[in-house]
């Protein structure tokens, strides 16, 4: 097999490097991509470096061309881009091309579009929701209005308030959630069709980038003839939507830590919107569901948990 008992003595000898100097680092594809590197995303890449070494001396063994796909998946805030660029600059150090893919570059629309979408559907089929229940009326209609205006249509407080909005809510959320994550949203059959042909030797691959605008947008050619590990990261990298990842590293955030984060970058410590906060909600659901085919999972603290032991972690939060 080709390079195989050259990259096996590799992997066996492979030592997480000293990023002491950041210069240079490799990160993912996303246009206008930028890292900031603490130094709990070092610990946590340097805890999962050698075990993944480890797991890849299979991975390769069974690919002709000794590829293997990695992704690192995760919450809002967890450290994505960074654990899986300081993961890929490792491997790299160590004789073992690596290439960052972005996922983001992979919906179907554009951020801005994409968002207005996400609303778009929460609302239609939340009014949708009122009709068919025979809520609605006049007096409804002005005061939803009102709500959405006041980007308060998602928040639950509310409903206290306008006990119909409850059903609004619920079935607004019921079609956001078949939404979030799916193939309507994001495009998982290029991405498997990368992965195949990365697999498959590709020396070569036309990769999408995709920018806040429309007229950004366009494919760069990428050599990747001396690469072995294709590295995505991603909040939907564990999906099902796709297939070819070999081992999916979930990098885990609870519901608290993540609204503390999200809150930290925030200056005046402001919160975000309740549809956001009903996103995100709905974003870590589906990670929870798929959790259980991640190869590592490492807490927000820098521990590897068994999936029990997440299982646990995730019901007392």
């Amino acid at each position: 097999m080709k390079n195989y008992k050259d990259l096996l003595l590799k992997l066996e000898n492979a030592v997480f490097p000293d990023f002491s100097n950041l210069e240079n680092m490799m990160h993912g594809d996303m246009p206008g991509d930028k890292i900031s590197i603490q130094s709990s995303h070092i610990e946590k890449a340097s805890l999962v470096f050698p075990k993944l070494a480890q797991k890849l001396s299979t991975v390769f063994a069974q690919n002709p061309h000794c590829r293997a796909v990695i992704s690192v998946c995760g919450g809002s805030g967890v450290g994505k881009s960074e654990t899986a660029s300081l993961l890929g600059e490792a491997f790299q150090r160590n004789g073992i091309g690596a290439y960052v893919l972005s996922g983001d570059n992979y919906p179907h629309r554009i951020p801005a579009q994409n968002d207005a979408e996400r609303l778009r559907i929460f609302r239609v089929n939340g009014i949708s929701g009122l009709v068919a229940n025979g809520i609605y009326n006049t007096e409804i209609k002005e005061t939803l209005k009102q709500l959405q205006e006041q980007d308060l249509d998602a928040a639950p407080s509310a409903c206290d308030q306008y006990p119909w909005l409850a059903v609004y809510q619920k079935e607004g959320r019921k079609a956001l959630s078949r939404y979030l994550g799916s193939a309507e949203e994001l495009n998982f059959g290029e991405l498997s069709h990368i992965i195949a042909n990365f697999k498959q030797g590709a020396s070569h691959l036309y990769l999408k980038r995709m920018g806040r605008t429309p007229l950004e947008l366009w494919y760069d050619e990428v050599d990747v003839s001396e690469k072995n590990l294709l590295i995505i990261e991603w909040t939907h990298g564990n999906s099902d939507g796709f297939t070819g990842v070999d081992l999916p590293i979930l990098l885990n955030s609870t519901p608290q830590e993540t609204l503390e984060h999200r809150r930290s970058r925030n200056r005046d410590g402001a919160v975000d919107s309740p549809f956001v906060t009903m996103v995100l909600e709905l974003e870590q659901g589906q990670l929870q569901a798929q959790a259980h085919k991640a190869a590592f999972i490492i807490s927000k603290s820098g521990s590897l948990l068994s999936y029990q032991e997440y299982c646990q972690m995730m019901a007392q939060a």
